[in-house]
């Protein structure tokens, strides 16, 4: 993750499975403004399929991916 700046929220979906970690992260950057940035904590191993895809189908920006000790982690940030 980019040290330049924090999350403007962090969303802990770990030990959810799909569908929920996509429809939880949908309802939280409604909230954001555009360009705010969503993380999202998840342990779910088919979210690495689901959150991409969900990005690439609403045109939010994917920025970062990474392995945590639980899971994985998803920075994105909020299009329009």
């Amino acid at each position: 993750m980019n040290d330049e700046a924090a999350p403007s929220a962090t969303l802990d979906v770990q030990g959810l499975l799909c569908p929920l970690p996509v429809l939880r992260a949908k309802k939280s950057l409604k909230s954001l403004k555009v360009g705010e940035t969503l993380l999202v904590l998840t342990t779910d191993p088919v979210a690495l399929i689901d959150l991409p895809h969900m990005c690439t189908q609403f045109g939010h920006t994917l920025l970062e991916i990474k392995n945590t000790d639980a899971g994985h982690s998803f920075l994105i940030r909020k299009a329009s």
